[in-house]
């Protein structure tokens, strides 16, 4: 992939530049992602209608669907995409499109191929990136403190992420006393499946690796996890806003702020190939005493004292 001029040069005369925001799920998925994105475009002093024309395009979970919005954006006008997860990325290069991109989220863009390195992309890609290899340790971490307890860690893992977030998951399971229970699926089908025999071998709570699948089927995840009685952790705060008991991980609102700021020095002509892709600089604890209190746990003070949102 070859650096691009700068893309304000070739917006036709008197045309506003248009931005497009890319996704593989729906717009009711996370709302607070896009209030995020539209508020770091007005920091940026770019305002829907009045300097650009942003574009919200969701492929609802469709992969079929995703694959044609990426070829109609190649045919488009469009400036600048911003795009939400590697898979949406993957699909708008494999559409073969050669303008701007800017991640609002990424796992692993160096591994997937998307840019060079974090410090010097090299490309028409650049953005934010996160890891969630130490995390997932971290997590379970958590889920010890939280649960003093816990002895048997049911892991659910997408088969299709990152296998070193496992190896140092398996380490801090051993570091902490806690036999780990990894299952591992990428269909949804297999959810009940995974659970039961996760349960069958003595599993007292539940971690939820990072997984977009996961994500998108969050609301069957999270009623298995409460049927079974499961004490969960999860990556994203709006799992627990939905009824998951805790989450650690990145605040992915100020993540989709800060990519705005990208797409603002992109239009003014700064390459992407200059442009570092950043990690997230904010991380957020959040605890649900409403689902603790159905699965008749007391959290420990200490612990809540250290949350950065308590729901009650």
């Amino acid at each position: 992939m070859l650096a691009t001029p700068p893309v304000i040069r070739a917006q036709p005369a008197g045309r506003r530049p248009r931005i497009a925001y890319l996704s593989l799920f729906s717009a009711q998925t996370d709302p607070r992602l896009i209030e995020g994105f539209k508020r770091g475009l007005e920091e940026n002093g770019l305002v829907d209608r009045r300097t650009v024309d942003v574009e919200y395009d969701w492929a609802s979970g469709s992969p079929q669907k995703l694959a044609e919005m990426s070829a109609a954006l190649v045919q488009s006008d469009t400036a600048v995409v911003v795009t939400e997860g590697p898979r949406t990325t993957k699909a708008l290069l494999d559409a073969g499109f050669k303008k701007p991109i800017v991640l609002a989220v990424s796992s692993d863009p160096v591994g997937s191929g998307f840019v060079a390195s974090l410090a010097r992309p090299g490309g028409s890609i650049t953005g934010l990136s996160m890891s969630n290899v130490e995390l997932e340790g971290k997590r379970l971490e958590l889920l010890k403190e939280a649960v003093p307890s816990l002895k048997h860690a049911f892991m659910l893992r997408d088969p299709s992420t990152s296998p070193q977030a496992v190896v140092t998951a398996r380490a801090t399971a051993q570091s902490l006393g806690v036999e780990m229970l990894l299952v591992e699926t990428r269909d949804p089908a297999g959810f009940e499946a995974a659970f039961s025999d996760a349960v069958a071998k003595g599993a007292d709570g539940v971690s939820v690796m990072t997984s977009p699948l996961f994500f998108s089927f969050r609301a069957q995840l999270i009623e298995l996890a409460m049927r079974h009685r499961l004490p969960s952790i999860w990556e994203m705060s709006n799992i627990v806003r939905d009824g998951g008991l805790m989450s650690y991980g990145p605040d992915f609102t100020d993540m989709y702020r800060r990519s705005a700021g990208y797409v603002g020095r992109i239009l003014k002509g700064t390459l992407p190939a200059d442009m570092p892709v950043e990690q997230p600089i904010k991380f957020e604890l959040v605890v649900n005493l409403r689902t603790a209190k159905e699965l008749g746990l007391t959290i420990p003070e200490s612990f809540l004292a250290r949350a950065d949102d308590v729901i009650e």
